[in-house]
């Protein structure tokens, strides 16, 4: 027998204010799509914290329920390539800003973004990778078709201690590399070093801003989810033929630097982008996150809470007060 009912954390608004309920939804609200999943989990990503807290434009109409990604058992499905019982991951495709998202019981969306669950993870270590941990694969695998290898110079993780920089950290040291973690925060050095960092930078190190378009090379690439003059400082760092993927902005979204780098040193400037990523290099990203990403790494890196406590931890991600990836257990009531 169906649900006829759900909860669901919506975002609605009220005299041009962002109100974040958790309520009671009924099933016929879902909006259109050929697969519904009962979602088991969904996780908290910066962007979530975002839409929350109704800043940076996030969510394109109301009432939307947030959660960026999910993991979760296929309950009805009007698709081919899905059945009732087949465990599903889903990052991406606009859930939780133009489609209803995770942070719910229930979700209907459109097979052609579900993923079936990889061999080897459980549905909640899924989301303990979640959309950080995708957008931290694709980096990987954009730097070695880059040719930035483990034998080289240390490749730089700004932003470490988030979700993104932790499992960036995690792949890279499993993959050979010697890592760098920046961070600002002190007491997560001996968490960054736990997950394979090799040296410790200052964030304040790299977000001095600076007259010098090129210095020493120090870097034979780098993940950047910070942005601004902290990516700059990184490319003006990097050695001759080195590559950057940037993801994130949590720094700003501009970008203080020349063309000196580009030109002089050959550097390359990787843009990583989760949302629309092609399905097979998704499920390629999914099934190297299942086989190089340790279980006992997962759980290091992880907390779980309540869909309610979902307002307060957004505006912990946002502050940077948020140590690794957040699991958000739609089904847990307390």
């Amino acid at each position: 027998m169906q649900q006829d009912r759900f909860r669901a954390l919506v975002l609605d608004q009220e005299d041009g204010a962002t109100r974040a309920v958790l309520k009671e939804v009924p099933r016929d609200a879902l909006p259109d799509g050929d697969v519904t999943v009962a979602v088991a989990y969904s996780s908290l990503n910066y962007k979530d914290g975002l839409a929350v807290r109704g800043q940076g434009r996030i969510v394109r109409s109301y009432p939307m329920v947030p959660g960026i990604d999910l993991a979760g058992t296929v309950v009805a499905s009007a698709s081919p390539d899905y059945k009732p019982g087949d465990e599903v991951v889903l990052t991406g495709w606009g859930i939780g800003e133009r489609h209803w998202g995770g942070y719910a019981e229930l979700a209907r969306v459109k097979s052609a973004w579900l993923v079936p669950l990889p061999r080897g993870l459980t549905a909640r270590q899924a989301m303990a990778v979640g959309t950080a941990g995708l957008t931290a694969m694709l980096c990987v695998m954009a730097l070695e078709d880059h040719g930035v290898g483990p034998s080289g110079r240390p490749v730089i993780v700004t932003g470490a201690a988030g979700g993104v920089g932790s499992v960036a950290v995690a792949l890279l040291a499993q993959c050979g590399y010697t890592v760098a973690a920046s961070t600002g925060r002190s007491e997560l050095h001996d968490y960054l070093k736990a997950l394979g960092a090799s040296e410790i930078v200052e964030r304040a190190e790299l977000a001095a801003p600076s007259t010098r378009p090129l210095e020493s090379e120090r870097w034979g690439g780098g993940v950047d989810t910070v942005g601004s003059t902290t990516l700059a400082a990184v490319l003006r760092t990097t050695t001759y033929g080195g590559s950057v993927a940037a993801c994130g902005l949590a720094g700003g979204n501009d970008l203080p630097t020349t063309v000196l780098p580009f030109i002089l040193r050959a550097v390359n400037l990787l843009g990583i982008d989760s949302v629309l990523c092609p399905p097979d290099r998704r499920r390629t990203a999914w099934e190297r996150l299942a086989r190089d990403v340790p279980s006992d790494t997962l759980d290091r890196i992880t907390q779980v809470a309540p869909l309610a406590d979902v307002p307060r931890l957004a505006g912990e991600i946002l502050q940077g007060r948020v140590r690794g990836r957040v699991i958000i257990d739609v089904r847990a009531t307390l």
